[in-house]
C-alpha cells in the first residue's frame, strides 16, 4: 500500500530537506530514484519509489546500485541538479504531490514527485512550468520535454480526512520504520514473483518434456518387436529347399513354438537367400532404431526427473538472491534454446559445466558438425571401429579438464563396436582440425593433429553420465 498524504507530511517534517546539497543522483531500477544529500558532515539519501502499489518517498540507509552507463533520466538529473541546493520541499495540500525547488548556480529547477497510482511520475520543470524532462514520458499529458505541467488545485475533499498515519512496526524514527516496512514487504513480493516465474518456466519445460516423451514412446511402440524379423530370416534360411521360385509366401514351422505354422511374405523377384537377408536388415535397422529411441527416452526421463527435483526444492528456498540467480539462469538457458531454435540431434550429457554431444548416426554426426559445434570444441571417436562422434563444447576462458575428456572418451567407446571388449583407443582433436572427406558420406571426416587416449570403460563413470535407462 502506498503512503497516504498524512504519512508523506510526517516524512517531510522529519527530513527537513531545505538547505541540503544534492551531491549525487542514482537510479538503481527504473521506478526508483535516489538523491544523495549532504549538510555539515551529515550525508543522507532520499528514495523515491514510483512502483505501484508501493508509491512512497523516505530516507534510506541502503547503498543504491549505480548502473553503467547511467540511465537517460538520471543522466539528465545529474546535469541539472547535481551540487544544487534544495530551497524548499513541500506537499501540495493533500494531493500526494511533493514539490522540490533546487537552485543550481543561477538556475532554478522544480521537481514534482507525483505519487498517484497509475499516474506516478517525477517531472522536472523550470519555474514557469515548462517540462524539461520526466521519468515516464507521457505525451498525452504533456509530460515530455517542451510540454507544460500545471499542478492540480489542492483538494480539501472531506473523504481525505479519514486517512490516518499508520503505526509501522519496529523501533527508530518514522522514516526508519517506513523504510524497514517496505523493504520487508518488497522482499516478500519479490520472492513470490521469482518463485512464480521460476515455477512457470519449469512447468512449461516439464510439459514440453512430457509431450516429447509421449511422441518417443509412440514411435517405439510403432517399431514393434525386432525379433520377429530375425525369426523370419532364420526360418527362411532353414527352409531354403522349400521355397518355390517366384513364390509370394512360405509356410514354415516355428522353431520357437513346435506345431505352429508361420507364413512369411517373400519378394518373388529375389532369391530365398536375398529374402532372408532382407529380413535380417529389417531386424538390424529396427533394433538400432529402438536402441536410439531408448537412449532418447532415457535422456528425456533424466531431464524430467531433474526438473521435478527443482520444482520440489523451490519451497525450501528463502534467499531472494539465490532465487534471482536461478531465474536468470533459466532465462539464459531459454535464450540459448531460442537462439539455436532446434535441439541438438543425438544425445546430450553434462560433465561439470561442459556439454557433451553424442551423434549416433551419420546424419546426426553431420548435423552436429554443420550447426551445433564450433572450431574450438573437441571431437572424439573410437579408433579403427565404427562408433559415435562425441563433442565437448568449449567454454570461453576455460580449458577442458582431463576428467571431461575421460567422460567423453568413455561415451565414445560405449557408443561404438568396441563396447563389448570394455577397452580401446580413442583419438581426439579440435573440430577446426577436422577435414571433410572429398565425395565422402555425410559426416565423414579426416582428423589432423589428433591425440590418443587408451580408455578402459569405467562402469561408475558411465553410470553417472548415463543414469538409469
Amino acid at each position: 500500500m502506498s503512503l497516504n498524504w498524512r504519512e508523506i507530511d510526517c516524512i517531510l517534517a522529519e527530513l527537513s530537506l531545505e538547505g541540503l546539497i544534492v551531491r549525487q543522483i542514482y537510479q538503481p531500477s527504473h521506478p526508483v530514484v535516489v538523491l544523495e544529500l549532504y549538510r555539515r558532515g551529515a550525508p543522507s539519501r532520499l528514495r523515491f519509489c514510483f512502483a505501484n502499489p508501493n508509491l512512497r518517498l523516505h530516507h534510506t540507509s541502503e547503498n543504491p546500485a549505480n548502473p553503467t552507463p547511467a540511465p537517460r533520466f538520471v543522466a539528465f538529473l545529474r546535469s541539472r541538479i547535481r551540487n544544487g541546493r534544495i530551497l524548499s520541499a513541500s506537499q501540495l495540500g493533500r494531493e500526494r504531490i511533493v514539490r522540490l525547488e533546487v537552485a543550481h548556480g543561477e538556475e532554478r529547477v522544480l521537481l514534482w514527485a507525483r505519487l498517484w497510482g497509475g499516474a506516478a511520475n517525477l517531472i522536472v520543470t523550470d519555474p514557469q512550468g515548462n517540462v524539461l524532462d520526466a521519468l515516464y514520458r507521457r505525451p498525452r499529458r504533456g509530460e515530455v520535454s517542451g510540454g507544460r505541467f500545471e499542478p492540480p488545485e489542492t483538494s480539501l475533499a472531506p473523504e481525505l480526512e479519514r486517512y490516518q498515519v499508520r503505526e509501522f512496526p519496529g523501533e527508530g524514527s518514522f522514516n526508519q520504520r517506513v523504510e524497514r516496512f517496505y523493504a520487508e514487504l518488497e522482499g516478500a513480493q519479490e520472492r513470490q514473483r521469482l518463485l512464480s516465474s521460476i515455477r512457470t518456466r519449469l512447468q512449461r519445460r516439464e510439459n514440453r518434456i512430457l509431450a516429447g516423451l509421449e511422441t518417443l514412446r509412440q514411435r517405439r511402440d510403432q517399431h514393434g518387436e525386432p525379433a520377429q524379423w530375425q525369426r523370419c530370416g532364420e526360418l527362411l534360411l532353414a527352409n531354403l529347399h522349400a521355397v518355390e521360385p517366384g513364390s509370394r509366401w512360405l509356410s514354415a514351422e516355428d522353431y520357437g513354438a513346435p506345431g505352429r505354422q508361420v507364413r512369411i511374405e517373400l519378394d518373388p523377384r529375389a532369391t530365398p537367400a536375398q529374402n532372408a537377408e532382407s529380413y535380417f536388415r529389417r531386424y538390424r535397422k529396427a533394433k538400432a532404431a529402438l536402441e536410439r529411441l531408448g537412449e532418447d527416452i532415457g535422456a528425456q526421463e533424466r531431464e524430467l526427473a531433474e526438473v521435478r527435483r527443482e520444482l520440489e526444492s523451490l519451497d525450501g528456498v528463502q534467499d531472494t538472491a539465490a532465487l534471482a540467480a536461478r531465474a536468470a539462469a533459466l532465462a539464459q538457458s531459454k535464450t540459448r534454446r531460442e537462439r539455436s531454435r532446434v535441439k541438438a540431434p543425438g544425445l546430450e550429457f553434462a560433465s561439470g559445466p561442459f556439454r557433451l554431444l553424442v551423434g549416433r548416426s551419420a546424419a546426426e554426426n553431420d548435423a552436429l558438425l554443420r550447426r551445433h559445434v564450433r572450431g574450438n570444441d573437441f571431437w572424439l571417436h573410437a579408433r579403427d571401429v565404427p562408433g559415435a562422434y562425441v563433442f565437448v563444447r568449449a567454454l570461453s576462458g576455460k580449458s577442458v579438464p582431463l576428467d571431461a575428456l575421460l567422460d567423453a572418451a568413455n561415451l565414445a567407446l560405449h557408443f561404438s563396436k568396441a563396447r563389448s571388449s570394455g577397452k580401446g583407443e580413442v583419438y581426439y582433436t579440435r573440430v577446426k582440425y577436422l577435414r571433410r572427406a572429398r565425395d565422402g558420406a555425410p559426416g565423414l571426416v579426416l582428423p589432423t593433429q589428433e591425440k590418443n587416449l587408451h580408455v578402459r570403460l569405467e562402469p561408475e563413470r558411465l553410470a553417472r553420465l548415463l543414469g538409469p535407462y
